[in-house]
């Protein structure tokens, strides 16, 4: 077991969604906690809302590689060490190939990517010095299925999955374990700040997230069990595990259908938003 009973934690897009759930459920299991988000108030709302013990709170960049690295100190000073880094922080970005700006790219390509490599680099280290710990990365469905119009967030998120596999390999015996969360659709607030031309794709990711029977809470408390049975991979959602399983299985015929499956909810979208239930 590479994740200790209570670990002291960082959590990065602590503010928000996911990642507040995070570190109230962290709180709940008797670990410290340092969240970490570019929004300073919405830390101050996650911390008001801690369960167990008070959690300390900084401000972060996670594109910028000297803002993680000041996260590193920091918790390494409030907490003498860090057993769990959670890679959560994340943004979405929507539109056909071709009209992305590259503003755009670059913008989702520092935060879901760089983000994540920052994160590990910065922290990982200290975890081989003491031979624990364990990082989860917030991956996406969308790293596996890939579907049209959503280029920037798919690339990103399959290239998290893709360092997540690469740092099992490189880490195996160290006592530094690694989990990759790849979960479906279910309520956060990633859309709030989300950029893109695709308002089509947008609407169905609110209307699909509006559906869901998932919270962020039970993905948190899932991922965190997972993580301490050493899994590599958590699809907390049951499509989410079908059509990982299709794509391995049938590839060609996944994307096909993938493209198919779209065409005909934007057409559905389109007949909503004209008769007014969009």
């Amino acid at each position: 077991m590479t994740l200790v009973v209570h670990p002291r934690a960082v959590v990065t897009g602590a503010g928000s969604g996911l990642g507040r759930a995070f570190c109230i459920e962290l709180s709940r299991r008797g670990a410290r906690v340092v969240g970490a988000d570019v929004r300073e108030e919405g830390l101050k709302e996650t911390a008001a809302l801690m369960p167990g013990a008070p959690m300390e709170t900084f401000v972060c960049d996670v594109s910028k590689r000297e803002s993680v690295d000041a996260l590193e100190r920091f918790a390494q000073e409030k907490m003498g060490g860090v057993d769990l880094l959670i890679n959560n922080a994340g943004v979405a970005v929507a539109g056909e190939m071709g009209t992305v700006s590259g503003e755009d790219w670059a913008w989702i390509v520092g935060v879901n990517l760089l983000g994540v490599a920052h994160g590990c680099e910065a922290f990982i280290p200290g975890m081989r010095r003491q031979g624990s710990g364990h990082v989860i990365n917030v991956a996406s469905l969308a790293g596996i299925a890939c579907a049209p119009t959503m280029a920037p967030y798919n690339a990103t998120k399959a290239a998290v999955i893709a360092i997540s596999e690469t740092l099992a390999g490189e880490l195996e015996g160290t006592g530094v374990g690694v989990t990759v969360l790849c979960p479906s659709f279910f309520p956060t607030n990633i859309l709030a700040d989300s950029r893109g031309s695709d308002t089509k794709a947008r609407g169905m990711a609110e209307k699909m997230m509006a559906k869901s029977k998932w919270t962020a809470e039970d993905v948190a408390r899932m991922t965190l069990d997972d993580a301490a049975a050493g899994q590599l991979y958590v699809l907390p959602h049951a499509e989410g595990r079908l059509l990982w399983w299709v794509k391995r299985s049938a590839p060609q015929a996944f994307h096909h259908g993938a493209a198919t499956v779209l065409a005909k909810l934007q057409k559905r979208m389109a007949r909503w938003r004209f008769w007014g239930r969009g």
